[in-house]
């Protein structure tokens, strides 16, 4: 899943998130400390003040996670969690997460748990690796 860089996330973050908008773009949503903060953040409406932050946020945090799950199991030589078919994008794997975390909003173990588990877990639930 690869993308470039955004002029627009750069600035949002040197600039801050104070200007924001109520709601998911809040300074405590954009602490990422559960999956329903990343939830939040990666559903937030186009028309909301805060949606080209909130949706740019969301898609760096899908990139930083498969990133960084594909340097390790490379490196590490370990079982990939993730099996993404060439070509999938960010915005796949965005739909595949909001999927499965509307399909688990009732639970709040899954969903309270670390937002990268949540991700992975996401990600694996669509990509599962078969060998």
């Amino acid at each position: 899943m690869k993308t470039k860089p955004t002029l627009l996330f750069a600035l949002a973050c040197a600039g801050g998130l104070a200007s924001l908008g109520a709601g998911a773009t809040n300074e405590a949503a954009f602490r990422f400390d559960t999956t329903v903060n990343l939830y939040e953040i990666c559903t937030l409406p186009e028309d909301a003040a805060g949606f080209p932050v909130a949706n740019q946020a969301c898609r760096a945090f899908i990139e930083a996670t498969v990133q960084y799950h594909d340097e390790v199991s490379a490196r590490k030589k370990l079982k990939r969690l993730v099996c993404y078919p060439k070509g999938a994008t960010i915005e796949e794997g965005k739909q595949a997460f909001i999927e499965w975390a509307n399909a688990h909003s009732g639970d709040s173990k899954l969903m309270g748990e670390q937002p990268v588990v949540g991700l992975v877990r996401s990600l694996a639930a669509k990509y599962p690796c078969r060998k």
